[in-house]
């Protein structure tokens, strides 16, 4: 165990500056549901308030059961308590303080992998075999008061540990290092210094180090007419947010964890200058509790050595893991969503890789705005692919490419009503809108470098491809180059789209793996190489590269991101929010129960869209028949938060939702059953993936189920109905959202890299750029390219032939070496 306080600190500071993005979801606090059983906050729950009204505004209450479950929870806190971990052993309760203000169970983009403060100290308790209660605070300064009064125990939030606080105070260890920055509107002030501030006011937490932050510049700046309004949370964290973003001139104060996390699910916020150095966030204790800090020292210390969210993307860190981490693009082709299916090449064929070796797939959607390159150079991925066309460029930026699965020329699109590009003379005086990061910047540029009279004009990095072959449709942009393939798929799509001339060999395209990692590569190649020569791979390759009306129907079917999942999104949202549960959960469970389909029966009698029974929707108070989809949801979601409700700490709230669904679809006394035999089994009884699911398994086995409570149970159902809900969630939240699923996206995103202006020719002097080509002759570098010679046509994609290396060009006409 650690004694010395130096080491210890340093021990923590290492270990916070690796595993920092553990908590990058941490908000001003956990923002979880007050659970069954745990304990809801003593007094109001918090919104917005000014600091000098000093009254909170009441909530409504849901429910009388919610009620008198309060009632009794503030009996069984609100006592002081001053002494050390044995007394509160005596007591059996440990009393966690936090700023909580979201009555709904926060999610970041990470879903719910990514554990809060509340998670944290749930799992503390657990260990200490301890009941954890919560409290809420109104500032930090009055929890870190409740701590050293001994009204509460631990003050677990996102703290800041300043030398003035511990003078009332003990601190553990950080959990992590972050400066203070400022945050206004996307249309606030300029907040890229602070000097910039002119007539602002500085909208800031009461009693917290951001209020000082804000006194420290309004004394550093007294030219500037900067004003300060500290206020109360008294509702949810957003208000404060919503209030800054509202603003002409305003700007709050935020650790620069909290501002990032904020910025990935809200896009009407920016982030500007940091004005503090880092600073440790940890949480607070008494002063007089020795033995409960150096437990909590030790928890967290454990916790975050072996919580890694990230790793390495070597071979065996990946097996070694249990998961694969693939990114792409959300498209048509590579990854999308049709009728509760998740489909696309790049999807089946890395789910297929990743099952052979026993590896869970976890898909990483990246943002439209963001290179692929640099999600796998960062480590933000194992594997990436999204009909990526194996470039120099793209190498340069620190990526291999694997052996190429096909090859496909690239072709010019038109809107069918304006004149046809049939030759490069035809590309005379026009313009050519291409997609960021794409090769087909390179391939217009070697056009152009040859004489071509040609415009380029690269999008913005946020517009995909499909955006700017619509805009091309729509006739508001001139032409573009696409893919063959996905050029003949979209023409299918929109009949205003006029496929021309092709201006490349066809060229090969395949996944991207981290330099270096020549496991990884020789693992994907291996793969590649068998894969491509299966019946497997000659179905998938017929079903997305030769377009028909089944595949054309699918996509046009698929669901978009940030449009509806559902015809009836709007009474999920209503009915989840009012039980807090994550409507894209229920939406996900809706579909496994229905498919959308709100005349549903069973075979036992469930009716409707989540296949209430009749008995059931009678005891939730909704008396069958139970087809109408509104009244459907409401007896579903109440049940199922029935179900949650009967589960009591220390089960996380994140792992409450696996065991609610297998509860939903087994019933609750076969899961409680399972939850005995995992702990017989030596697994753990509050994990229910690769832990109670294989306990419920067993229960099918005369055996164990002989033994168990409540008999046999068709284990492999529930089971599968988890798994199956739990990758149609996750697929939701990006599809729902826009936004991406593992990982931190980057603002902005670099420019395109320059083009390689290396070359390769086919039969008839068509010259683009290559992979690893030298550069073009001479005589084709000073001389026009024929107007009249343009590539032959070409097939749109070529699969690829197990032992044959697709990748190096036809002769040119002339011969000798290119």
């Amino acid at each position: 165990m650690v004694t010395d306080k130096t080491a210890l600190r340093r021990t923590a500071h290492s270990c916070a500056v690796v595993f920092c993005v553990l908590l990058a979801c941490l908000a001003l606090s956990s923002c979880d549901r007050g659970e069954p059983g745990q304990g809801t906050p003593v007094g109001e729950q918090p919104g917005l308030a000014p600091a000098t009204g000093g009254t909170t505004a009441p909530r409504e209450q849901r429910e009388d059961r919610a009620a008198a479950r309060e009632d009794e929870t503030v009996q069984k806190t609100e006592y002081i308590e001053k002494g050390d971990l044995a007394a509160l052993k005596k007591r059996g309760i440990i009393r966690f303080v936090s700023l909580t203000a979201d009555d709904q169970q926060y999610l970041p983009r990470k879903a719910i992998v990514t554990q809060t403060h509340r998670q944290l100290a749930n799992r503390l308790a657990e260990r200490l075999k301890l009941q954890g209660r919560w409290m809420i605070a109104r500032t930090p300064e009055e929890a870190l008061q409740m701590v050293a009064e001994g009204r509460a125990d631990v003050f677990a939030d996102n703290v800041s540990d300043t030398e003035q606080r511990r003078e009332i105070v003990s601190f553990t260890i950080p959990l992590l290092q972050t400066p203070d920055v400022l945050v206004s509107g996307k249309k606030g002030p300029d907040i890229s210094d602070p000097k910039n501030l002119r007539g602002t006011e500085l909208i800031v937490l009461a009693g917290s180090s951001y209020a000082d932050r804000a006194r420290e510049l309004v004394k550093k700046y007294p030219d500037a007419n900067l004003s300060v309004r500290e206020v109360y949370l008294v509702d949810e964290r957003d208000t404060l947010f919503d209030l800054v973003s509202k603003g002409d001139n305003a700007v709050t104060i935020l650790h620069k964890n909290i501002a990032e996390d904020t910025l990935q699910y809200r896009d009407d916020l920016k982030i500007g200058a940091v004005i503090t150095e880092p600073e440790d966030i940890a949480w607070a204790v008494r002063q007089d509790a020795k033995q409960l800090r150096t437990r909590i020292n030790n928890f967290l210390t454990r916790t975050l050595v072996t919580s890694v969210p990230e790793r390495t993307s070597h071979w065996y860190a990946i097996k070694k893991s249990g998961v694969l981490r693939f990114a792409t693009y959300n498209g048509p082709l590579s990854y999308y969503l049709w009728r509760g299916v998740l489909r696309g090449f790049d999807y089946e064929m890395a789910l297929a890789f990743a099952e052979k070796h026993d590896l869970a797939l976890k898909i990483v959607v990246v943002p439209n705005e963001e290179d692929l390159v640099d999600w796998v150079v960062d480590g933000r991925a194992d594997i990436a692919g999204a009909s990526t066309t194996i470039t120099r460029a793209r190498m340069e930026k620190g990526v291999q490419f694997s052996v190429p699965f096909l090859e496909t020329p690239q072709r010019i699109v038109t809107n069918r009503n304006k004149p046809p590009i049939e030759t490069l003379g035809d590309l005379a005086g026009r313009t050519l809108t291409l997609r960021a990061y794409s090769s087909f910047i390179e391939t217009a540029r070697v056009l152009q470098k040859n004489g071509v009279d040609v415009e380029i004009d690269v999008a913005p990095p946020d517009m995909s491809f499909a955006t700017i072959l619509n805009k091309v449709a729509e006739g508001e942009f001139d032409a573009t180059i696409e893919d063959a393939y996905i050029a003949e798929i979209q023409a299918a799509l929109r009949p205003d789209l006029d496929i021309g001339m092709q201006v490349s060999d066809p060229l090969p395209q395949g996944w991207m793996v981290k330099q270096g990692h020549k496991d990884l590569l020789k693992q994907v190649n291996r793969f590649m190489e068998k894969f491509a020569g299966s019946d497997e791979y000659k179905k998938l390759f017929a079903a997305y590269f030769k377009p028909d009306k089944h595949l054309v129907q699918k996509i046009n079917a698929r669901v978009v991101p940030g449009e509806d999942l559902s015809p009836y999104d709007k009474l999920v949202k209503k009915n989840s929010l009012e039980r807090d549960f994550d409507w894209r959960l229920i939406t996900a469970q809706m579909w496994q129960e229905s498919n959308f389909n709100p005349k549903a029966t069973s075979p036992v009698g469930a009716q409707g869209l989540l296949q209430v029974m009749p008995r059931t929707g009678e005891d939730m108070g909704y008396p069958p028949p139970l087809y109408d989809p509104d009244k459907n949801l409401q007896a579903g979601v109440k049940y199922m938060e029935w179900v949650r409700n009967r589960f009591k700490d220390p089960l996380p709230e994140d792992e409450k939702l696996w065991f609610t669904l297998a509860s939903y679809n087994a019933g609750l006394g076969h899961v409680q059953d399972a939850q005995i035999l995992a702990e017989e089994l030596g697994l753990d009884p509050t994990k229910w993936f690769d832990n109670v699911e294989v306990a419920m398994l067993k229960l099918e086995q005369p055996e164990y189920f002989e033994k168990a409570r409540y008999g046999y149970a068709r284990g492999a159902e529930p089971v599968a109905y988890v798994r199956k809900i739990s990758k149609l969630y996750e697929a939701y939240t990006n599809m729902a959202t826009g936004d991406v699923a593992m990982g931190q996206a980057r603002a902005g995103g670099s420019p395109p890299a320059a083009a390689t202006l290396s070359g390769r020719s086919c039969r008839y002097g068509c010259w683009t750029p290559s992979a690893c080509g030298p550069q073009l002759p001479a005589a084709m570098q000073t001389s026009p390219l024929s107007a009249g010679a343009p590539c032959p046509p070409q097939p749109a994609a070529i699969p690829f032939v197990p032992g044959r290396w697709l990748w190096p060009p036809s002769p040119p006409l002339s011969g000798g070496a290119e």
